[in-house]
């Protein structure tokens, strides 16, 4: 069964015409499997084209250059990446806190899985040089997906700590650093376990945000009369 992070190629060659996606989906699939497992540059609209079963005719049909199908594979992978990972952090814990942890246990299963390639937005960003490119743009708009749903998290693990906004705030943006980060190492090491490294790393922040002391309210001044 494929799932939100399965990038196995589509198997398409096999597969019953009947039952077949139409060729843009076909196209989607093989493009976003193709260019995660072995980048942009190195894919080629030919190989695109083959793997999805589509013609040449049908690409330009849909799509006006290799660059808008690779942005819209990407559009939809962010779609599905941001609907798995929020479930499945929602999953591993019943407070804040535990499901902020439990991100790490999420990317972890991630890391392990045979078809693990990275972060498909930072692998396409290290590609595309321009800022302006639609590729990059939809990029950024993941990462500041992601970075919303920690803020969210951190939004209750505030109000449950008594921790204020502003710091709620920073927090979330070092945990992106923390999330990021363990992917790119695992990328590299090609071990999982530095989810689990970015865990405790990650939980020391809590801990030490959860344990400082709160400002008290200041008592309003009283004029003599």
């Amino acid at each position: 069964m494929k799932t939100a992070t399965d990038d196995s190629p589509p198997a398409i060659r096999d597969a019953d015409p009947k039952t077949l996606p139409g060729p843009r989906d076909r196209l989607l699939d093989a493009a976003e499997a193709l260019i995660y497992a072995g980048g942009i540059h190195a894919t080629g609209v030919d190989a695109i084209v083959r793997a999805s079963q589509a013609t040449r005719k049908s690409f330009y049909a849909y799509f006006e250059s290799k660059d808008a199908l690779v942005a819209a594979a990407l559009e939809r992978r962010h779609l599905r990446w941001m609907d798995w990972f929020e479930q499945s952090t929602r999953r591993k814990g019943n407070s804040p806190g535990g499901q902020l942890l439990g991100m790490f246990d999420v990317l972890r299963e991630w890391f392990a899985s045979p078809g693990f390639h990275g972060c498909a937005f930072l692998n396409a960003s290290g590609e595309i040089a321009s800022p302006a490119d639609p590729i990059r743009i939809v990029a950024r708009e993941h990462k500041a997906a992601l970075l919303r749903f920690i803020e969210a998290c951190f939004a209750a693990f505030a109000e449950e700590h008594g921790i204020d906004a502003r710091q709620a705030t920073a927090l979330a943006r070092q945990w992106l650093v923390l999330v990021d980060g363990a992917i790119g190492v695992a990328l590299v090491s090609g071990a999982a376990d530095a989810a689990d490294d970015a865990q405790a790393a990650a939980r020391q922040l809590l801990d030490h945000a959860a344990s400082m002391p709160r400002p008290r309210a200041s008592k309003a001044k009283r004029v003599s009369t």
